[in-house]
């Protein structure tokens, strides 16, 4: 595959967990533009809501995938329930592309100092997001395996151990599953045919992150002048777009292990985010950010890490 060729997944099978909304309902889109059949594991349905109490359902994600040039097939999965994920193990007969990115603790974190907070909700979100990504490679990793050409993807936030993320308990379900990410890719060592990363976003224009600012998609420059930082934010499509290049890529190998940021993939693979630009979160921490937080301010023109 060429660094600038549009990646083909025809005839592969993928799930998506986490996918209802953000950046797993856009990873689904994504796979299923490249042509895969898409399973689109998640809690809310048009009839169920889970307790994020959120609007957006795997039903329209499904349609979303479907509408890009895939099948979306919608799975409502509780992936803290053993049971459930058996159900949805029992549809396949072979997962070629896996994508493990439940979450699910958005309206859990409370920044700050963590022995000030809600015990319970700090252990919540740990369990949201550590337990169902261990449920899943636990049930779904056999189906990885009957593959003869897959990828696993362990979606985190963040692309090492560097950022501070003001509340213990996020900070650590991030770095287990960022973890999760390079111990797969040593226990799949004898099995050459799979290729195990983590990767992780910039920062994210989700749903969720809209709203917080206060504006949409169509109008989320306005958040700039309040967060000068936002100017580098990305769509959820972004990381989307360039897991479905790696998934078609038959070097990925390469990668293994490693924790593979959007703009990491962008450089490898050339492609854009939704309006064309392509956003370089990495390079715009490194060169502003921090050393902004050292106390140097630095002269720069945002668009031009985008």
């Amino acid at each position: 595959m060429s660094a600038r060729s549009e990646p083909d997944l025809s005839g592969k099978v993928a799930v998506v967990t986490g996918a209802t909304r953000g950046a797993g309902r856009a990873i689904a889109v994504e796979l299923g533009a490249a042509g895969a059949t898409v399973y689109v594991a998640g809690r809310t349905t048009r009839s169920q809501q889970s307790p994020v109490g959120r609007s957006e359902t795997i039903e329209e994600t499904a349609e979303l995938v479907d509408s890009a040039g895939g099948k979306g097939i919608p799975v409502r999965c509780d992936l803290t329930s053993v049971s459930d994920v058996d159900a949805l193990a029992a549809r396949l007969d072979r997962l070629d592309v896996f994508v493990d990115n439940a979450w699910g603790g958005e309206n859990l974190v409370e920044w700050g100092k963590f022995w000030e907070h809600d015990l319970e909700r700090q252990l919540r979100m740990w369990r949201n997001g550590v337990e169902t990504h261990l449920v899943a490679i636990h049930r779904l990793m056999p189906l990885v395996l009957r593959s003869d050409d897959a990828l696993v993807v362990e979606v985190t936030d963040g692309e090492d151990g560097e950022a501070y993320f003001v509340n213990l308990p996020y900070d650590a379900v991030k770095s287990s599953v960022r973890r999760f990410g390079e111990v797969l890719a040593r226990d799949l060592r004898e099995f050459p045919h799979v290729t195990a990363v983590a990767a992780t976003p910039g920062f994210l224009r989700s749903e969720q992150m809209l709203e917080g600012f206060g504006v949409t998609e169509a109008n989320w420059r306005d958040a700039v002048e309040k967060v000068p930082d936002y100017a580098l934010s990305e769509t959820p499509h972004y990381l989307g777009r360039g897991l479905a290049h790696l998934a078609a890529d038959p070097q990925r190998r390469r990668f293994a292990g490693q924790c593979l940021s959007s703009w990491r993939l962008k450089r490898e693979y050339g492609f854009t985010d939704l309006d064309g630009s392509q956003p370089d979160w990495g390079r715009w921490y490194e060169e502003v950010v921090k050393p902004r937080m050292a106390g140097v301010e630095v002269e720069a023109d945002p668009e031009s890490y985008r």
